[in-house]
């Protein structure tokens, strides 16, 4: 075989080469392949390889994975008349290649500009403070508006997220100064309300304290009474039961002066019936030496008399047991 005739040879295989090579395609497996033949739609291709015929057929590789759309920053007046800079971002992932191929041109700048016009309806209904405090009220709407508007482009929103909420400088400034006003006023109102608490407590504490002490010393008390009282009684009792005579008491009493006379004070303090102590002092000297006059004979058996001196005599007391009738007939 000449060279002349190998060179067509070789010609035809390359073209027979570069033909097959354009009728293999490869799938990816996040992927899913549109055929066309000669600009009409024929099938879809799986992930895989797929064969088609070059030049009269074509295949358009979908992605099916879920993809996001960056939402650019745009002002946005709100309902109180305030500019705010608000950004987002939207997740969203192809359900039907078909028709996110055929329904819609572009579908990333169409989902762009649905995303902006619905997000500055939605934050323009709020005030700014309830825009700043609702960012999951608008997530929720807006998602479910763009999966509503994007059904019928074969995809399915998933998710959305503002990414920032901006007020002007001059406004974050006056929040800031009325976030700080308002901390401070709480912090107030938490100490005084410490100290309030404490000062009950305390008070509290102290009525409880005088209560207890109240108690205490009134049990003292009734408990010294009562002993007192039944010490008393003793006493009183075991004078009734030992009987004793008027002697005894005299000499009691002349005891009870004697401690009287040895106190450490300026004054002394004498009984008013002077003359009867003078009296009992005589009578119990005379017992003492024997000397007590024998008793007159007369109508009837007597005990004798003790001669009183002189000076005014006074009415004896009940029960016999004053020193000034202490011999008394």
């Amino acid at each position: 075989m000449t060279a002349g005739a190998v060179v067509p040879f070789i010609i035809v295989a390359f073209a027979l080469l570069i033909v097959a090579a354009k009728g293999i395609k490869i799938v990816r497996p996040w992927e899913k392949g549109l055929i066309e033949r000669l600009g009409k739609y024929q099938r879809t291709a799986d992930s895989g390889l797929s064969l088609i015929l070059p030049f009269l057929e074509r295949m358009i590789k979908v992605d099916m994975r879920e993809q996001v759309v960056d939402v650019p920053p745009q002002g946005v007046i709100t309902k109180d008349n305030v500019v705010v800079e608000v950004d987002a971002v939207v997740y969203y992932e192809v359900t039907d290649p078909v028709k996110v191929t055929y329904n819609v041109a572009s579908f990333y700048l169409a989902a762009t500009k649905l995303a902006q016009t619905n997000l500055r309806n939605l934050v323009g209904d709020l005030a700014l403070d309830e825009s700043l405090t609702s960012r999951e009220l608008i997530n929720t709407k807006l998602r479910e508006i763009l999966d509503d508007a994007t059904d019928k482009w074969g995809t399915k929103v998933t998710r959305v997220e503002l990414q920032r909420i901006e007020p002007p400088s001059d406004v974050t400034d006056a929040m800031h100064r009325q976030m700080k006003a308002e901390r401070l006023r709480r912090a107030m109102i938490l100490e005084a309300e410490g100290h309030k608490q404490s000062a009950i407590l305390k008070a509290e504490g102290d009525a409880e304290a005088i209560k207890k002490v109240a108690d205490a010393d009134r049990y003292q008390k009734l408990t010294v009474a009562k002993g007192e009282g039944e010490a008393i009684q003793t006493v009183y009792g075991a004078i009734h039961a030992g009987n004793p005579s008027n002697d005894l008491i005299a000499i009691k009493y002349l005891e009870a002066l004697q401690k009287i006379a040895d106190g450490q004070s300026t004054k002394i303090f004498l009984p008013l019936e002077t003359s009867g102590v003078l009296g009992s002092i005589a009578g119990i000297g005379e017992l003492l030496k024997g000397q007590v006059p024998p008793a007159r004979s007369g109508g009837g058996s007597s005990k004798g008399k003790r001669v009183a001196p002189k000076g005014p005599e006074k009415p004896p007391q009940e029960g016999g047991a004053s020193p000034g009738n202490l011999f008394a007939t």
